[in-house]
């Protein structure tokens, strides 16, 4: 078997590109570097960079699985309805929500997109009978889509603008003395807004793309989604690109698809998106109130009596998904579903 090629390989075609065609746009080094990222590793759990929260008790993924059953049951049950997951990771959270759902009745087919060999043969040990995409424009169009996407829109790529005293220009990617870092490119004409000097305005063409695809499908076939990852409910300025590695904060800008590089989700973005090609959208509202709305504490207290000797261990797994100073806060659920489906559970 061929060797997976190693992170120094990519900073020297990066480097290269640079030095021959200049300085590349932010989303462009972000695609790149986590294209090689997850193509070449599994980047989850203790050994890996990161856990989700599928990876830390299966009650997320239960309830995930429960919260679209639900919605199925009430939309009238339609026949052909799949089950879809963007970026599936192991397939944990798939394995789980699947689990659940058979217990309400539903055995949907199966259609995962993910795009990285070793991550796809980690999901085919969990959920063998999948049917795998590279990205959603192969996703059935001829039924509804039940759809999840936890932690996917924070890794695609964004596209960074800073304001300067002459105006704003897009940020670059440069590369001088064995290092790479950002710089502003020509100047746009047209100014977006008077800011100070330094500010950093962020947009997703990418995440806008697909939420507007799926948005489509729902419209065209019925079916919704359920969105979660981290990120802010109203646009706003900053900059929110970072990298981590071993499960700690990291320099986004050494060694290239070495490390995870996301950006926060701008959540009402998505939103005005999926609104603006018909479909229904719910929240943000924090994972925290979501999962209690859906009845985490009561699964959890159930889980702790069934098994008393993980008792300590399942309370924790609660608390880094709900509380505030965890998980609970910073990550946001969203909600979109076909014009006509049920108002769907936990965002009353």
């Amino acid at each position: 078997m061929k060797a997976s090629p190693e992170p120094g390989d990519l900073t020297e075609r990066l480097a290269r590109l640079i030095d021959t065609s200049g300085p590349i746009p932010v989303a462009r080094y972000m695609a790149e570097a986590n294209a090689h990222y997850y193509g070449t590793r599994d980047p989850l759990g203790a050994a890996g960079d990161f856990t989700t929260a599928p990876e830390i008790s299966q009650m997320f993924g239960e309830f995930a699985g429960l919260w679209l059953a639900d919605l199925w049951q009430r939309a009238g049950e339609p026949p052909n309805a799949r089950y879809v997951e963007l970026g599936p990771g192991r397939g944990t959270l798939a394995s789980d929500a699947l689990r659940a759902m058979r217990m309400a009745g539903f055995q949907p087919p199966v259609h995962l997109v993910e795009t990285s060999p070793v991550l796809r043969e980690a999901q085919l040990k969990r959920v063998p009978n999948a049917t795998w995409h590279d990205d959603p424009s192969t996703l059935p169009d001829d039924a509804p889509l039940l759809i999840v996407a936890n932690e996917f829109f924070d890794a695609l790529p964004v596209r960074q603008l800073v304001a300067t005293q002459k105006g704003w220009h897009e940020l670059l990617v440069t590369h001088e003395g064995g290092r790479f870092f950002p710089v502003p490119g020509p100047l746009i004409p047209a100014p977006l807004a008077k800011a100070e000097p330094g500010t950093i305005v962020e947009t997703s063409p990418a995440s806008l793309s697909v939420v507007r695809k799926l948005a489509q499908r729902l419209c065209a076939r019925g079916g919704c989604a359920l969105i979660v990852d981290y990120g802010h409910e109203h646009s706003g300025t900053g900059d929110t690109v970072q990298a981590v590695e071993r499960h700690g904060f990291a320099d986004p800008w050494q060694r290239p698809g070495a490390r995870d590089l996301t950006a926060h989700v701008d959540f009402s973005a998505l939103k005005r998106a999926a609104e603006g090609e018909g479909a229904r959208a719910y929240g943000p509202t924090t994972q925290g109130q979501w999962l209690a709305t859906m009845g985490i504490n009561v699964r959890a207290a159930v889980l702790a009596k069934s098994t008393p000797h993980q008792a300590e261990e399942i309370e924790a797994a609660r608390l880094r998904l709900t509380a505030p100073d965890q998980m609970g806060t910073l990550f946001q659920v969203m909600a979109l579903t076909a014009p006509g489906w049920p108002f769907p559970a936990g965002f009353e």
